[in-house]
């Protein structure tokens, strides 16, 4: 087999998983785990993947976005620990918009039930995760149902919020680069994302190790506009001063 055929099978298995293993892929293709690594290497190179200790996982694009069942196996515990840590930047704030995704899921089943607090999203399963707390109001922004990631986009969603003024928007994205900002695979999704920044008093940033240095097709927000960074101690010390540097307080849990 052709190292651009391996290449390419490669690249097909990690978006089908989510996730590949170096040893793994050298039994199925025959090859020393050596040569995986140089492909995967190769692959990182393209932007196409991310390596990880012993495997890799693929690259949000234009052309290529998980789904949500993808989503709630990969990098689960992080999630939760970046989930519990963005709870507790609340505060004082009475309305809050939680962004689409698995993570801002989490965080939306942690906010408090002890007191009123209105909540603002566009994806479905956030607003389930929620409904059922006894004082918090939840308003389901209308749009076009995504079928990848179950949230609403489109024209009524940007116009449902820019009619809204909100103390605090936990927000996520495909990638984060000091170079071109966050980033997400679809322009719709991009301009849910911008509208609700725009509205928002307050901005956080939810995303795990992994999201840092990847880029995608359509820029929505610089690092510069979101007061906290919450992630986990995957990202390095180092690199993590260089984000603060940008403005936002980064955390690492």
């Amino acid at each position: 087999m052709r190292s651009e055929e391996r290449h390419h099978r490669l690249l097909t298995l990690a978006r089908r998983r989510g996730r590949v293993e170096v040893a793994d892929l050298a039994a199925d293709f025959g090859v020393a785990p050596e040569t995986i690594r140089r492909d995967l290497g190769e692959l990182e190179r393209r932007g196409l993947v991310r390596r990880t200790h012993g495997g890799a996982y693929p690259v949000e694009s234009a052309g290529f976005e998980t789904d949500l069942a993808q989503r709630v196996t990969l990098h689960v515990e992080n999630k939760r620990r970046i989930a519990a840590q963005g709870a507790r930047l609340l505060g004082d704030a009475e309305t809050v918009f939680v962004d689409e995704g698995y993570t801002p899921q989490i965080l939306a089943s942690l906010l408090p039930a002890d007191r009123p607090l209105t909540l603002v999203t566009a994806s479905l399963p956030t607003a389930a995760a929620a409904v059922e707390s006894p004082h918090l109001t939840v308003l389901l922004l209308g749009g076009r149902v995504r079928a990848r990631t179950l949230a609403n986009v489109g024209s009524w969603a940007c116009a449902m919020l820019s009619g809204l003024v909100i103390d605090l928007a936990y927000l996520g994205s495909n990638g984060i680069s000091r170079e071109f900002g966050l980033t997400t695979p679809d322009p719709v999704v991009a301009d849910v994302k911008a509208k609700a920044l725009e509205v928002s008093r307050r901005r956080v940033f939810l995303g795990h190790h992994g999201k840092f240095g990847a880029s995608s097709f359509c820029r929505f927000a610089d690092v510069g506009d979101f007061e906290t960074i919450v992630t986990d101690t995957g990202l390095p010390a180092a690199e993590a001063r260089r984000y603060s540097l940008l403005g936002p307080q980064i955390i690492r849990v």
